[in-house]
């Protein structure tokens, strides 16, 4: 599911590009501070996303400080891994980079009689990398499909084999494109498989690699690579090309703003799932966890691991449909 659509299942949307904006320049001053507790102690355990291994270590490092009593261990082999750990309860809390698939959520409610509850921890632009050499300015969904896809169900009518063509020029036009990317076990693959091959099949010359770093760090040693991965992976030996939408020559950059308010056309929210009982409180342990995550100093860990924080309001329902209220009832007067 689309950002934009996810956000309007939120009552974001109507909030519109005035709260894009000012989230933009870091944390929305509407998010509230976390109050610590007493008590909290014992073991938590997350299985899960890659691309959220390093934001999942940064708040279990702020967890720990908050309650030096509580031991965190974070296994991070993908998304794909986060709900038989859910749902066999090996692990507390599962994060994933996409929500849960139909199956795995059956899977879950055969054995408890209710669904997992997934939070939005954080939004993420998934980008498509290239070497920061390399003169690619844009590209088109249709065109990026066409990259990576054997199918090109996105309406190409043309493969790419090299960077000519699409339209690069020079030494590179005639370099064959190099592909890399996530392996099956990925939320990653799963979703840019979805979004931007169009449900199609990837070409078998993909280069899988284990996590979001690695598909980053090969296309900073290939100058005719290009690759997908979070936001949050980008260094100074790769940028990311601006897209434009299916059907669209208007190309959007990978910001803040743009994708907050829907217009990049590979937003997304990233989750962590929790066991939650109707009607039953969530174990304090998992839930200070939670509301540190969704709390000022937990959406600043987000700005700092170089994803976007989420909109106030985004987080404040969050917290209410855990009936966690703290820091939810000053943004729901406003």
């Amino acid at each position: 599911m689309k950002l934009k659509r996810v956000m309007a299942a939120l009552t974001f949307v109507a909030a519109g590009v005035a709260t894009a904006n000012a989230v933009a320049a870091g944390v929305d001053p509407a998010i509230q501070p976390y109050v610590k507790t007493t008590g909290v102690s014992g073991n938590l355990s997350s299985v899960g996303s890659d691309t959220l291994a390093n934001l999942m270590t940064l708040w279990a490092e702020a967890y720990k400080k908050e309650y030096p009593n509580v031991n965190i261990q974070i296994q991070a082999a993908g998304s794909s891994t986060a709900p038989p750990a859910i749902t066999e309860g090996t692990a507390n809390l599962g994060p994933m980079s996409r929500k849960m698939k139909d199956n795995e959520l059956a899977a879950f409610e055969q054995k408890y009689g209710y669904k997992p509850t997934a939070i939005p921890v954080a939004v993420d632009a998934l980008a498509v990398f290239v070497h920061k050499d390399n003169p690619i300015k844009h590209l088109t969904m249709e065109q990026v499909d066409a990259i990576f896809s054997s199918t090109r169900l996105c309406g190409a009518k043309a493969d790419v084999k090299t960077w000519g063509d699409l339209g690069v020029t020079g030494d590179l036009a005639n370099k064959p494109v190099q592909l890399f990317g996530r392996n099956s076990v990925s939320g990653t693959y799963g979703y840019f498989k979805e979004e931007a091959l169009c449900k199609g099949d990837y070409k078998p010359n993909v280069n899988e690699q284990p996590g979001s770093a690695s598909v980053v760090q090969s296309i900073s040693s290939s100058l005719n690579g290009v690759g997908y991965s979070g936001i949050g992976y980008k260094t100074a030996s790769v940028k990311t090309v601006p897209l434009a939408k299916k059907g669209s020559t208007e190309f959007i950059e990978d910001t803040e703003e743009n994708a907050l308010n829907g217009k990049y056309p590979l937003s997304r929210f990233l989750y962590v799932y929790v066991n939650k009982a109707p009607n039953k409180p969530l174990n304090p342990l998992e839930a200070e966890f939670i509301k540190l995550v969704l709390s000022k100093q937990g959406q600043e860990v987000v700005v700092k691991d170089g994803y976007i924080p989420l909109p106030a309001k985004v987080a404040a329902k969050a917290l209410a449909d855990l009936g966690l209220k703290e820091g939810a009832a000053d943004v729901a007067k406003q």
